[in-house]
């Protein structure tokens, strides 16, 4: 039995219970402070993840390595694209070595957070590895995103919503994760709720910061959503998480030869996703 988690069979997580709870008062919150943009992310990105977890439970007893790779494919492309083109262009525009220095830092403050959730599971056992990497995530994203926002209202609604693409292929592999190890995967539903419990206080901020703030924030989101699209590229390589669902199939060599291709050709679509969406909202 997972800790945090009603067992029924096994059954619902308070955890994900209270997760769910806390974005709905903050999304009453939004609505009062008309950050609509916000809520609008919060609930996709909610909704994305949410909607994933039966379709990876149903996966634990069904593997599939191609559909695997195509949603973390479609996720990765989407989200590299985004930063690069949303993002990066912001921060250096404000600043360049500013902005510079705040992708360095969201790169190398993302593979931090990514170990110490890992050190984190394994040292208290209460915790679940999959719910605490996901809702660190999570949390920290819903944090940029506000922060964002609250910076730059103006912002469309395309860059928040390619950001939080990953949430359903993250949601399906984690759920499977869980499921094929007899635990519950309702306890996602904490990370799902995740970008909107940080996202919507921290867009009520109403910070100072000038254009050096400004480049150092765009910076730093930058390189946290790019650590973290980098890790959603599918590895197709024995050992890895696409490598153990192809090791299922009779021939696990020849699969991953053939999911290598699935994987140039799905990240490949996710970043033309973003470019086609780009040009159907007026650039």
């Amino acid at each position: 039995m997972s800790h945090g988690v009603i067992n029924s069979r096994p059954g619902l997580s308070l955890v994900g219970v209270a997760g769910v709870a806390a974005l709905v008062v903050l999304s009453g919150v939004a609505v009062m402070g008309e950050l609509w943009k916000m809520l609008v992310i919060s609930w996709v990105a909610f909704g994305a993840m949410a909607g994933s977890i039966p379709l990876g439970v149903r996966a634990a007893r069904s593997p599939n390595a191609t559909r695997l790779v195509w949603g973390y494919g479609l996720a990765s492309g989407a989200m590299i694209t985004s930063a690069a083109v949303f993002l990066l262009p912001q921060a250096i525009g404000f600043d360049p070595r500013v902005g510079g220095f705040g992708v360095a830092a969201g790169i190398l403050v993302g593979f931090a957070s990514h170990i110490i959730g890992h050190r984190l599971a394994h040292v208290n056992a209460t915790f679940d590895d999959t719910a605490v990497q996901l809702s660190a995530h999570a949390l920290s994203a819903g944090v940029i995103i506000g922060l964002v926002y609250g910076s730059m209202p103006e912002l469309g609604l395309l860059l928040g919503l390619a950001i939080v693409s990953h949430k359903g292929p993250a949601g399906y592999a984690a759920a499977r994760r869980l499921a094929s190890s007899d635990r519950s995967a309702s306890v996602i539903l904490l990370p799902a709720a995740g970008v909107g419990i940080a996202g919507i206080p921290s867009a009520l901020l109403d910070l100072p910061i000038g254009s050096l703030g400004r480049a150092a924030v765009f910076g730093f989101a930058a390189g946290i959503f790019l650590h973290i699209a980098m890790d959603f590229l599918p590895q197709c390589e024995v050992g890895g998480e696409v490598g153990e669902v192809a090791e299922l199939s009779d021939n696990a060599h020849h699969l991953l030869d053939r999911l290598r291709v699935h994987a140039v050709i799905s990240t490949s679509l996710g970043g033309l996703a973003v470019f086609v969406a780009w040009l159907a909202v007026g650039a």
